[in-house]
C-alpha cells in the first residue's frame, strides 16, 4: 500500500522527532510537512521533488533526516523566489535587491542566526554565491526557524552542519583544507561562541554524519549502470532548462543548448570533488570505489551527450538551412500524442551500418534501448542519435562535434556544416525529415540534391 506524500513527510517527521524523544504537537508536524511538499512538488522541478527526498531519507539517523527533509526547500532560481510558507521568515535574515541577495545584520541574542551564519561562514552584508551555498544557506534557516521552538540547539546545530555539507562540487579550499575539515572547524567555533558546550565525540559525530549525508545526496554519482546515472542527468537538464517544459513546442535550438550546457557542466567537472570523506568515513576502500565510479560515469554521461548534440546539431543545420529554427517536432515528429503512435523520423530512415566493432558498445545500447526511467520532455531511447552514431562511427562523431561546435558560434554555416558529414547520412536523414515536415518538404528535398 503507498500512502500520500504528505503523509510520507508527516510519518518522516513523526519519526525522526521520537527518535530524538521530542514531543511536537501533531498539528505542527502537519504544518512542517505541508510547508515541505508544496516546496518540492510545486512548479517545475523535476529532480529536486518529493522523491529525492525520500530516496535520501532511507537508512538515516533521526538528525540526519530532519536535515534531508529541509535540504532543497529552498531553489530561489527555479522556484522564482521563496517558499511560499518561509518567505516572511527569510525576507527577515536576507535581502533581496536586484540581481543581489545578502545577509541582514543579526541580533546578537538570535542564536539560531548565529549558528546559520557561522556554520555557512557568511556574515552581514555578505553577498549569497548562486553556486556556492545560497540555497543551502536559506534551507539551513528555514530548518532552524521551523525546528528551533523545539529541539536543543546542539540538534539544530547538527542539522545545520549536515545541510551545509550537502553545497556540491567543492575542491579543497586556497589552504588545502577539505570542505568537511572546515566544517569541523566552524562546529567548534560556534559552539565555542554559544557556549553549547558539546564533547570532541560529540563534534566528530556531527561531521561524519554530514559526510554521509552529502555523499548520499549525490549517490547517482556512484551508480553501477550508466542509464541509470543518466537519467539522474536528465532530469536535471529538464528542470534547470524552462523552455523544455513546453513538450512539443521547445526548439531545436532550446533543445541543443540544454544539452551542451549540460554537456560543459559535465565535461568540466573534476570528479574528486563529488564525493568527500573525513576520518574513515566513508571508509579509504569505499571511499576510492566512489571517486572511480564518479570519474566513470561523468566520462560516460559527457560522451552520451556529446553523441546526442552531433545528432540534433544535424538536424538544427537541416532546419536553419530550410527556413529557421523550429519546433523539434516540425522536424522529427511528437515524442507522444493523444491520437495514437506519432510518425516519428526514425520511422523513414534507411538501416545504419551494422559493423559494431569501431564503436562504444556501451554508449550504443543506451542511445538505442533507453535511459532507465522516463522522461516528460523528451524519448528515453535516441533512436536518431544511434543512427548517426552508426552511419559516422567514433571518429566521425568527434570531427562532427568539433565541426558543429562552430556553426555554434557562426563561424560555420549550416550548409558548409553539413557538407562536413558523410553525405549519404546526410542526405537520408534529409529525405526521412521531408517525411515528416510537411511545410518544409520542398525545401528539404532540394537541399538534398544540392549537397
Amino acid at each position: 500500500m503507498v500512502i500520500a506524500t504528505v503523509n510520507r513527510f508527516i510519518s518522516l517527521f513523526s519519526d525522526a522527532f521520537a527518535g530524538l524523544s521530542i514531543n511536537v504537537p501533531v498539528a505542527d508536524v502537519e504544518r512542517m510537512a505541508m510547508l515541505i511538499q508544496h516546496s518540492m512538488d510545486h512548479g517545475r522541478r523535476a529532480y529536486h521533488t518529493s522523491t529525492h527526498v525520500f530516496d535520501m531519507c532511507e537508512g538515516m539517523n533521526p538528525r540526519q533526516v530532519l536535515a534531508t527533509l529541509f535540504h532543497d526547500i529552498v531553489y530561489f532560481q527555479l522556484d522564482g523566489g521563496f517558499p511560499k510558507g518561509a518567505d516572511a521568515l527569510l525576507k527577515r535574515v536576507v535581502r533581496v535587491e536586484h540581481d543581489r541577495m545578502e545577509v541582514r545584520p543579526g541580533d546578537a541574542s538570535d542564536k539560531g542566526y548565529s549558528i546559520c551564519t557561522g556554520i555557512f561562514g557568511f556574515k552581514a552584508g555578505h553577498a549569497l554565491p548562486l553556486y556556492g551555498g545560497m540555497n543551502e544557506f536559506l534551507s539551513a534557516v528555514v530548518a532552524t526557524r521551523t525546528l528551533e521552538p523545539y529541539l536543543p540547539l546542539k540538534d539544530i546545530l547538527a542539522i545545520v552542519a549536515c545541510i551545509e555539507s550537502t553545497i556540491p562540487f567543492r575542491m579543497n579550499n586556497a589552504a588545502g583544507l577539505s570542505n568537511l575539515t572546515v566544517l569541523r572547524n566552524r562546529l567548534g567555533d560556534v559552539s565555542a561562541a554559544l557556549e553549547l558546550q558539546p564533547t570532541l565525540a560529540e563534534l566528530e559525530c556531527m561531521v561524519k554524519d554530514a559526510a554521509v549525508l552529502a555523499n548520499h545526496d549525490v549517490s547517482s554519482f556512484s551508480e553501477a549502470e550508466p542509464a541509470l546515472f543518466l537519467s539522474t542527468t536528465w532530469l536535471l537538464i529538464e528542470e534547470s532548462n524552462a523552455p523544455l517544459a513546453a513538450v512539443g513546442i521547445y526548439s531545436i535550438q532550446d533543445y541543443r543548448t540544454a544539452l551542451s550546457r549540460m554537456e560543459m557542466f559535465l565535461g568540466s567537472l573534476n570528479p574528486d570533488s563529488v564525493f568527500h570523506d573525513y576520518h574513515d568515513t566513508p571508509g579509504a576502500s569505499e571511499f576510492a570505489a566512489l571517486r572511480v565510479a564518479a570519474g566513470r560515469n561523468l566520462e560516460f554521461a559527457t560522451k552520451y551527450l556529446r553523441t546526442k548534440i552531433v545528432g540534433i546539431s544535424t538536424v538544427e543545420a537541416l532546419a536553419r538551412a530550410t527556413g529557421g529554427d523550429c519546433p523539434v517536432s516540425m522536424l522529427l515528429g511528437d515524442i507522444r500524442s493523444a491520437y495514437g503512435r506519432p510518425d516519428r523520423v526514425e520511422d523513414f530512415l534507411p538501416l545504419a551500418p551494422a559493423d559494431e566493432s569501431l564503436l562504444d558498445a556501451k554508449l550504443l545500447d543506451v542511445l538505442e534501448k533507453g535511459r532507465s526511467k522516463e522522461s516528460v520532455s523528451d524519448l528515453t531511447a535516441s533512436p536518431l542519435t544511434a543512427w548517426v552514431y552508426r552511419s559516422l562511427g567514433v571518429a566521425g562523431t568527434e570531427h562532427a562535434l568539433q565541426q558543429a561546435r562552430k556553426m555554434f558560434t557562426g563561424e560555420l554555416p549550416p550548409g558548409d556544416f553539413l557538407k562536413t558529414l558523410d553525405r549519404n547520412m546526410v542526405c537520408a536523414l534529409t529525405e526521412a525529415c521531408a517525411h515528416i515536415a510537411i511545410s518544409r518538404r520542398e525545401a528539404l528535398l532540394a537541399l538534398a540534391k544540392s549537397l
